[in-house]
């Protein structure tokens, strides 16, 4: 005899799919809102990586004086910098416009120049999903 009820496997087939709708969903929304900055020129969070400075040299001097080199002063540079990789990777990242990104990845010793990404995890923190 055939029970008035769904068995269990088709309830948790249709939970199953009702929570994959649900997180296809929230990762395309947080894709839209993920868009470009609203100023195309304005300044953004940049990954410089570097070739190792030669002997003793500094890191972080040779970072600055890279990107002085482009910004125009030491002071500019120290200003636009936002952390300097010296132990994992050789670089740096920096506030940077287009113009500014096109003209460091001429300088010698600059080796790739990625925009810096934010990812965040779907999750159970307020505001992130489930």
């Amino acid at each position: 005899m055939m029970s008035k009820y769904p068995s269990i496997p088709l309830l948790l087939v249709s939970l199953l799919l009702l929570l994959l709708a649900l997180f296809s969903f929230s990762t395309s929304t947080m894709a839209a809102t993920a868009a470009e900055p609203a100023d195309p020129e304005a300044a953004t969070p940049q990954i410089v990586y570097v070739a190792r400075p030669d002997g003793d040299a500094d890191p972080e001097d040779f970072h600055i004086s890279t990107l002085a080199s482009v910004l125009g002063s030491k002071e500019a540079a120290k200003d636009a910098v936002i952390y300097h990789y010296t132990l994992s990777a050789s670089g740096f990242a920096a506030r940077l416009t287009p113009k500014q990104v096109e003209e460091l990845k001429k300088q010698p010793g600059v080796l790739h120049v990625i925009p810096s990404r934010t990812y965040h995890l779907l999750g159970s923190s307020k505001g992130h999903g489930v």
